[in-house]
């Protein structure tokens, strides 16, 4: 599966985005997919995933309540609503697909990646 995440772009505290991630050569309408993230300096941490039929989704704590997870496998695509952004959610988002229907929170669980795309937040 090659995915292509996109939506980053720069915005100023408390306001909102979208990323979507878009399957292509392969759909991944049986997989769960989550998306990650990573700031300079640290290491990718989980942000949310979803399973398969989006009966069941899964949040950091640091963005729960803010970020809402969804999927239109009908279009072959995964969204992320960002809402209150915070200058902490500053950046690289990345898309993952899951080995399985479901997910986890390890990055090594995931067996396709996206390029990323950038988020910025203003303070």
């Amino acid at each position: 599966v090659q995915l292509q995440a996109s939506g980053g772009g720069l915005v100023q505290a408390g306001g909102s985005l979208r990323l979507s991630c878009a399957a292509s050569r392969r759909t991944f309408i049986n997989n769960g997919v989550a998306w990650f993230r990573q700031a300079p300096g640290k290491e990718r941490e989980f942000v949310a995933a979803i399973s398969w039929n989006g009966s069941s989704a899964n949040y950091a704590d640091s963005v729960k309540g803010r970020f809402t997870i969804s999927r239109d496998n009908a279009k072959n695509t995964v969204y992320l609503q960002m809402n209150s952004l915070e200058p902490e959610d500053t950046a690289v988002y990345y898309c993952a697909v899951h080995r399985t229907g479901y997910y986890s929170t390890s990055p090594a669980d995931f067996r396709s990646w996206g390029q990323g795309t950038q988020v910025t937040v203003s303070s």
